[in-house]
C-alpha cells in the first residue's frame, strides 16, 4: 500500500481540483458541471504540454526538409539495411531532428488518464465524484455496465467522434511518412519497414479500443484531448508560404 501512497495523494489532489472546478461551473453548466470540469482539466493538461507539441512539429519539418537526403541514402544503401538505418539516424542527429520526440506528448498524458480512471472507477480521493452524472448517466459508467437509457446514445456519439478523429490522424500519418521518406524515423525500405508502415497508421484507432474499457469520465477526457490534437495539428501543420527566392530556385 505504501508504494501507491504518492499516486493516492495525486488522485486526491486531482479530485479536489475537479470538485472545485465543478462548484465553480455549476451556476453556468448545471448538471453538466462535472463533465465541463473534465473538459477544462483536459485543456489545462494540453496547454501544459503544448511546448512539446510545438517541438514535435518543428522536428517533423526538419525531417521533411531532409527527405531528399534520406532518399539518396536509400538508393546508396539499398542492399545494406543496417547501414541505411544507421546513416539515417546519424543524419537526423546532426540536424537535431529526433524521430522519437513525437511520442512525448502522448506519453505524458498517460498519468493524467490514469488519475481520471482512478477517480471515476473507485471512490479513491473521497470527493464524491463517482456519483456525478452527464445526461443522467453516471460518470463512472462503463460500456460493460449496459447501454440502457441515455448511456447508449451518449457512448455512441463519443465513440463516433473518436473514430472520426482517428481516421483523420491515420490519413495524416500516412501523408507525413510519404513526405519524409521514413516511418517513425525508420527508413521505408529494409526489414520490418513494410509491417511498421502498415501498423503505425492504425495506432490512432487504439484510442477507440481503450475507450471501450474506460469509465465515461475518462472517455470524455479522450474525446477532448483527441479533438484538441486534431485542431492543434491542423493549425501547426498548415502549409507555410514559400519565400520568393526558394520558389525561383525550384522553378529554375
Amino acid at each position: 500500500m505504501l508504494a501507491f501512497a504518492p499516486l493516492h495523494n495525486v488522485v486526491g489532489a486531482a479530485g479536489t481540483a475537479l470538485s472545485w472546478l465543478t462548484d465553480l461551473l455549476e451556476p453556468l453548466a448545471g448538471g453538466m458541471a462535472t463533465a465541463a470540469a473534465i473538459v477544462l482539466f483536459t485543456v489545462a493538461v494540453r496547454l501544459l504540454i503544448s511546448p512539446l507539441t510545438v517541438a514535435q512539429v518543428r522536428g517533423e519539418r526538419r525531417r521533411a526538409a531532409l527527405a531528399p537526403q534520406v532518399r539518396d541514402l536509400q538508393r546508396r544503401y539499398a542492399d545494406d539495411p543496417a547501414t541505411l538505418q544507421r546513416e539515417v539516424f546519424a543524419l537526423y542527429r546532426e540536424a537535431g531532428a529526433n524521430p522519437v520526440a513525437g511520442c512525448l506528448p502522448l506519453l505524458l498524458q498517460a498519468p493524467f488518464l490514469l488519475v481520471l480512471y482512478r477517480l471515476f472507477a473507485t471512490r479513491e480521493g473521497g470527493t464524491g465524484l463517482l456519483d456525478e452524472r452527464l445526461a443522467g448517466v453516471p460518470l463512472g459508467h462503463h460500456l460493460s455496465d449496459g447501454l440502457g437509457g441515455a448511456a447508449g446514445p451518449l457512448f455512441a456519439v463519443l465513440l463516433a467522434v473518436l473514430l472520426a478523429v482517428a481516421w483523420w490522424s491515420s490519413r495524416r500519418a500516412r501523408r507525413a511518412s510519404a513526405a519524409v521518406g521514413t516511418v517513425a524515423g525508420t527508413p521505408t525500405e529494409g526489414p520490418g519497414a513494410a509491417v511498421l508502415g502498415r501498423l503505425l497508421p492504425l495506432l490512432p484507432f487504439t484510442t477507440v479500443l481503450v475507450a471501450l474499457v474506460l469509465p465515461l469520465a475518462a472517455v470524455i477526457y479522450l474525446v477532448t484531448t483527441s479533438v484538441w490534437s486534431a485542431v492543434e495539428q491542423a493549425v501547426l501543420r498548415r502549409p507555410q508560404a514559400v519565400p520568393p527566392s526558394q520558389a525561383l530556385d525550384r522553378n529554375s
